[in-house]
């Protein structure tokens, strides 16, 4: 098995490029990247890629792939309102109509949030945004969908490139978790429960919450 993971050096997905190139049943790991990860491996095949509105450069890698996990992302404290509405709508609209031209069969694994409001209407960015992703990917024709909703997730390795904010919050995360543990999930969790999204799909239904997420990483 083959499969594409974008924003595989943040906190998720690097933690999804480990979790796969661990795996005995995948075969390549493409990681969609603007610069390479840490973490090397004889399965990943780093593509640097600076256009996340145009995907026409990787064709032949998106053409080979059975899935892609989508975990590119970034804290609305780090970039304008606008550049936010880009990475976080923009880009993945563009990611979805380009499958559905050159490889509408492919998985595709969206990392979404605890949250996401599908009526468009909440008054957090994040939570609007998330849920016009989620309905512009469940209507756009892909075959094979799922999308993942994690609460907080808890770093299992500290990430070089995680926000400041993020940081501030990290010693808060066993009060969280021993408060209201359900809310909580650690990154490695999280990757193990993607990778096996990706490989088997889900049945039920197209969205997966965080209660479920954990179980599926265990």
């Amino acid at each position: 098995m083959k499969i594409i993971v974008t924003g595989a050096t943040g906190l998720i997905g690097s933690e999804v490029l480990r979790t796969a190139a661990e795996d005995r049943n995948i075969d390549e790991v493409i990681g969609l990247v603007r610069n390479p990860p840490e973490f090397k491996h004889r399965k990943i095949s780093v593509v640097i890629h600076k256009d996340f509105v145009d995907y026409a450069s990787a064709a032949d890698h998106f053409m080979k792939a059975d899935a892609l996990i989508w975990c590119l992302g970034i804290s609305q404290t780090q970039v304008s309102k606008q550049q936010y509405e880009a990475i976080t709508y923009d880009y993945t609209k563009a990611c979805i109509d380009f499958c559905k031209q050159v490889k509408p069969s492919i998985r595709f694994i969206f990392v979404s949030g605890n949250g996401a409001d599908r009526s468009e209407k909440s008054r957090t960015l994040f939570r609007r945004l998330k849920g016009k992703a989620e309905n512009y990917l469940i209507n756009s024709g892909l075959q094979d969908i799922v999308i993942a909703r994690p609460d907080a997730v808890r770093p299992k390795r500290k990430n070089k490139r995680a926000p400041f904010a993020y940081k501030l919050i990290y010693p808060l995360f066993p009060f969280v978790e021993k408060l209201a543990p359900h809310r909580i999930i650690w990154s490695d969790v999280l990757g193990r429960a993607l990778i096996r999204l990706a490989k088997e799909g889900h049945d039920d239904e197209n969205t997966v919450e965080n209660i479920e997420l954990r179980l599926l990483g265990k």
